[in-house]
Parts: structure tokens; sequence; C-alpha cells
């Protein structure tokens, strides 16, 4: 019940970024508790410290805030497609892990966490520059933010395409 009115307060990709960023630093900080557990019999509270933050920062941001962007970035005829798709998406990305968690950890030992850190800081950077905010806009304008960012994109290679015809 929180969540609900956090998302209202805050904004949806302040939230998001918030929790990608708490879940990356809690996957070092399980890394290193659990690198260094056998020299240091109290890493196993860092560890556990950093499983409980994971948690609470995955429920902060990346549980329940990909459902609102996803609904707010569609338009009312595909937006139930776009949610079925995430919705698979999601399952499907939590099979895997479940599956595989298991088997990366015997191949990786203390440093499993260190994959997560890495994908966290991909999925931090790609939402840093890629993902609008959507709190108080109306899909036209989502929309409009999106063809902005192409149309500049487009233009920039046009303009490097122009300087490349000067110099030749």
């Amino acid at each position: 019940f929180l969540q609900v009115f956090l998302v209202e307060k805050a904004g949806r990709r302040s939230l998001f970024l918030a929790g990608l960023m708490g879940m990356l630093v809690s996957a070092v900080a399980m890394t290193v508790g659990l690198v260094l557990l056998s020299q240091f019999a109290w890493m196993s509270y860092v560890s556990m410290v950093a499983i409980f933050l994971f948690v609470i920062f995955f429920e902060v941001g990346p549980g329940p805030i990909p459902w609102f962007i996803v609904a707010e970035l569609f338009s009312q005829g595909p937006r139930p497609a776009a949610i079925a798709v995430a919705g698979f998406c999601n399952w499907a990305c939590n099979f895997i892990v479940g599956m595989c968690f298991q088997y990366i950890a015997d191949l990786c030992g203390p440093y499993v966490f260190a994959i997560f850190a890495a994908l966290l800081l991909l999925f931090f950077l790609f939402a840093y520059f890629k993902v609008p905010e959507t709190k108080g806009k109306s899909f036209e304008e989502i929309a409009a933010v999106f063809r902005r960012k192409k149309l500049s994109a487009k233009a920039m290679t046009e303009l490097q395409d122009l300087r490349a015809s000067e110099e030749a």
C-alpha cells in the first residue's frame, strides 16, 4: 500500500532508478560478504543485511514500477498485449533465474552476485538514458518524448552525413 502513495509522490523513474541502484549496492555487498566470509565470521551478517536490503529495494523500484510504466507507455489499443508480453518476460526471467541459480552459484562460487551486480548496472544505465518519467503525463506527452529522442538522433545522423559530404 505504501508503494502506491510513494509512486505518486516521488515519480516512477526516480523510484525505479533508486531501486536499481540499491539492488546494485546490495549485490556488491553480498559478493563482498561471501568472499570474505571465510576470513571474518561476522560477514555472514553483512550478507544477511544485504539480502534484506536487496528485497526492500526490489519492492521499491524494479518490482512494481515496470507495471506502471508499461501501462503508461502504450495507448489503449496495444496496452493489453504489451502488459501480457511484459508479464511473460517477467515470469520467464524469474523461471530462468530460479532454475539456473544453483548451477551458476556452483560455477561462480562467492562471486555469483557479481553477475547480478553487472546486470543491474546495465539496467540502471539503460533506464537512466532511455526510460522517461511518466508521472503526471498523458500518453501523448510520453509519445512526444520518444519522438523527440528519435528525431534528435536522426538529426544528428543527418548532420554527420552533411559534414562528411562537405569534407569529401
